[in-house]
């Protein structure tokens, strides 16, 4: 059975060395009884040493927002793959939507990125959707496709199985706009057998996936409930102790 996995993207909202600390304080407590779910909070670089500290000793993992594809080298305000697993990172978030649209990183840059990550022995998120207007147009496999074959160029099994995979629907991030339960399980049995494709059912069934698209406590524990959907990498809703303790329990209570 796969573990599900949810990850906190606190973003650019929170992350000063206090407001870690001050989330991180009040949050770890409210899951210390959780077992059977992967919990990962991926504040800002800024807040990254301090959330340490507080987690450390616990059932929170730690993970990065973003990295850059060399170890060292003149590449201002780049952050280094190894510099972030030495003060704890385990996780570490790529590809994500943003990273795409704002910055436009391509499939090949993430690509570089993520077997740099898997080298150094940080694990990854890969993240992957769709426009709104690709939705409408009925391209979104298509879209999946090309980014999985992009993203994902050359790893084998053995990486592709270390790899978290987020499918986060573009349309319903930060909008408050959800893919129903049957929309995003569709997608993620999707992904799964792309995976089998490329590889085997063995390795599509270890691949964890989760979903990525304004998940909350109200909507977690049906989307958790789908076969195919593996936790979720949580937005707003990370950045309160409460809601994310949640959304936590929902994930566990979707495995017993």
């Amino acid at each position: 059975m796969r573990k599900p996995i949810i990850g906190g993207n606190w973003k650019m909202n929170r992350g000063t060395p206090k407001e870690s600390k001050e989330m991180l304080i009040d949050f770890v407590p409210l899951i210390k009884n959780v077992i059977n779910v992967e919990v990962v909070i991926a504040p800002p670089f800024t807040g990254l040493i301090s959330a340490y500290e507080i987690i450390k000793d616990t059932n929170v993992k730690l993970g990065a927002q973003n990295m850059y594809y060399e170890e060292k080298g003149a590449f201002t305000g780049e952050i280094s793959p190894q510099f972030l697993k030495e003060i704890g990172v385990e996780y570490i978030i790529l590809g994500h939507s943003e990273r795409r649209n704002i910055f436009n990183e391509s499939d090949v840059i993430v690509n570089k990125k993520l077997k740099k990550a898997l080298m150094i022995g940080l694990k990854p998120i890969v993240c992957i959707g769709e426009h709104l207007e690709e939705r409408e147009t009925g391209r979104t496999k298509d879209v999946i496709e090309n980014q999985m074959m992009g993203s994902f160029k050359d790893l084998t099994r053995d990486q592709m199985i270390q790899t978290v995979i987020a499918y986060e629907p573009i349309w319903a991030i930060g909008t408050g706009k959800t893919a129903t339960p049957e929309q995003a399980e569709e997608i993620h049995m999707f992904i799964r057998e792309l995976i089998s494709q490329k590889y085997n059912q063995e390795t599509a069934d270890s691949v964890r996936i989760q979903y990525g698209g304004s998940i909350k406590p109200q909507n977690a524990e049906i989307l958790f409930s789908k076969e195919n959907i593996d936790g979720g990498l949580v937005g707003g809703a990370s950045l309160q102790s409460e809601s994310l303790a949640e959304i936590v329990q929902a994930a566990e209570k979707s495995i017993q």
